[in-house]
């Protein structure tokens, strides 16, 4: 290897890390908070999946039933659902079926990143709907040990407009807003089956 080709790699390993996780921890919403402080936004962790590849995991946590009617970024390693729909049970207040977690979450990430020759210490991305539930995820691989976990703060579809003409409509921020890609035709590979 010569020097120029030295100097090339460096510069990549160090504009890498200056790309992921610039958010500010004081400006997430204490919803999304992580005790790892993690964040990261759509590009970033587009330009992070990128630049390292297989040596991190992306990892899109909602429900199938999300994935399968709104899509999935095309870059992700898989879908692993933090949460699971309780279809014998009904949120009155949400009008929707209970959501309850995943019991297998910890279990199917841990195949995976061993599929991968990844380990606890191994850089993961976490993304949901719009970066709450992957906060709560980012939550428990803390206390399950593992070392470097990011929550997708804006998550796939982003955060509702306020007011306006698209206001309650997700299209504040998000994967999906910031034009990066994803596709309604899933991967098998990537799905989540129960065992």
């Amino acid at each position: 290897m010569n020097f120029t080709s030295s100097i090339f790699i460096a510069l990549s390993l160090c504009s890498s890390s200056l790309l992921a996780g610039t958010i500010n921890p004081e400006n997430v919403p204490s919803k999304k908070q992580t005790p790892q402080q993690l964040y990261i936004t759509p590009q970033e962790a587009y330009n992070m999946k990128l630049q390292q590849g297989e040596k991190i995991l992306f990892i899109d946590i909602r429900t199938r039933a999300e994935v399968e009617f709104v899509g999935l970024p095309t870059i992700t390693d898989a879908n692993i659902p933090y949460l699971v729909n309780d279809f014998e049970d009904w949120d009155e207040k949400k009008g929707r079926f209970v959501k309850v977690p995943n019991s297998n979450f910890p279990l199917a990430l841990k195949a995976l990143m061993k599929q991968k020759g990844l380990t606890e210490t191994s850089t993961i991305i976490l993304m949901c709907r719009s970066g709450s539930r992957s906060a709560k995820a980012a939550n428990l691989l803390d206390q399950l040990n593992f070392k470097n976990v990011y929550s997708l703060v804006e998550g796939f579809e982003g955060e509702k407009v306020k007011s306006g003409n698209n206001e309650g409509k997700r299209r504040l921020n998000g994967w999906k807003n910031a034009n990066l890609p994803w596709s309604y035709t899933l991967d098998r590979n990537k799905m989540y089956f129960e065992e």
